[in-house]
């Protein structure tokens, strides 16, 4: 399988370059080509090499970030013509360039911020422009979230999420989200699904810091549409995770009535690649039917010989009177990049509508 920086290769440049050729007076293939392919293109990952095209098509443009921008524009407009790229990941030097090179020219950035970002999503680049300008540039966030195109509305909710992954930090708004409550408000019904997660995203972030934020919206908005009430629902997942009890009944999400039993590891030690397998018997023994959300947290074991909570989703469905299930369930322990896993004692535990049962445990080894 290729890596992502394999994105930027030799018949990517080719033909980005035939796209130069058309919108650049006087553009030199082979001197771009070759300045690309310099003698440390090889060991570059993905983000170095992004940021690499913005260094190496900087020195083709306007030296003046207006005309650049500009220029910038006219390129794009270029490629949606030939149907190359929008919305590839590959793009990324575009919203790249404007941060680099067009944050101290306000007017022209955010011009160019708002039609790049019909092409290419710019809610990285723009969040230097909030630490920079403050008010101002949310001001004009909560104009783009009223914007015909949706992609541009999403950059409003989606750049200026307070903790948007892999993203430069935003202080201020984890500390007070209340600038941009209005622009969430505005995109509450947006009729992108698109735009509609990144809102509730949004939410998810801000449940983080202020969770009473989160649960007096979901009050607000509860009823307004089913689309609605789906934003509030993936906004709130971190807070139904932590069995935050304002939210568990928001939902209507107890324990009355459920019975349950028999909750085993079936595999109580397992090797590093394979998987902890465990089962639970579950039902509803009062008179009327039950909203049910199965979760079971994984007690993971690190270096310190601590254990990690991390709570992972099952379901959530009807159980009516008198339904009962036994579930069977496994958890990978394949090795991945995101997490390493230790040897030894770890445990897992089962969770019914926010409250979390019996802790079992079970013994990874190498």
């Amino acid at each position: 399988m290729s890596a992502l920086k394999d994105l930027y290769s030799l018949p990517f440049y080719d033909r980005f370059a035939s796209v130069l050729e058309k919108t650049l007076p006087d553009f030199n293939r082979e001197h771009f080509i070759a300045q690309i392919f310099d003698e440390t293109f090889a060991q570059k990952e993905l983000k170095a090499r992004m940021h690499h095209t913005t260094l190496v098509l900087h020195q083709f443009l306007p030296a003046d970030f207006g005309a650049a921008a500009g220029v910038l524009i006219h390129i794009i407009r270029q490629l949606q013509k030939e149907q190359f790229g929008e919305d590839g990941l590959v793009f990324i030097f575009f919203p790249d360039y404007i941060e680099t090179f067009g944050l101290d020219d306000y007017d022209h950035a955010i011009q160019a911020l708002e039609e790049t970002t019909q092409f290419v999503s710019c809610e990285f680049a723009v969040r230097p422009f909030i630490l920079k300008y403050g008010a101002r540039m949310l001001s004009q966030m909560s104009s783009w979230s009223l914007h015909p195109n949706y992609k541009v509305r999403r950059l409003a909710s989606e750049g200026s999420r307070p903790r948007l992954p892999w993203a430069m930090g935003l202080p201020a708004l984890k500390k007070d989200p209340a600038p941009i409550l209005p622009l969430l408000d505005n995109l509450k019904n947006d009729p992108s699904e698109w735009v509609r997660r990144s809102v509730a995203n949004s939410l998810n972030d801000i449940a983080k810091d202020h969770p009473q934020v989160v649960l007096d919206i979901a009050r607000k908005w509860k009823g307004i549409s089913k689309e609605t009430d789906a934003i509030i629902k993936h906004g709130s997942r971190t807070l139904l995770k932590q069995g935050h009890a304002e939210i568990l009944s928001h939902y209507g999400l107890d324990n009355e009535g459920l019975d349950w039993g028999n909750f085993t590891v079936i595999t109580p030690t397992v090797k590093i690649t394979e998987a902890l397998q465990f089962r639970f018997a579950i039902a509803n023994t009062g008179a009327i039917a039950k909203t049910v959300r199965l979760e079971y947290a994984l007690y993971y074991n690190k270096a310190n010989g601590q254990l990690s909570k991390k709570v992972f989703k099952i379901s959530e469905r009807i159980f009516q009177p008198g339904q009962s299930e036994t579930i069977t369930r496994n958890q990978s322990f394949r090795i991945i990049t995101t997490r390493k896993f230790y040897i030894g004692a770890h445990k897992v535990s089962l969770i019914i509508n926010g409250s979390e049962k019996e802790l079992l445990e079970f013994e990874l080894v190498g």
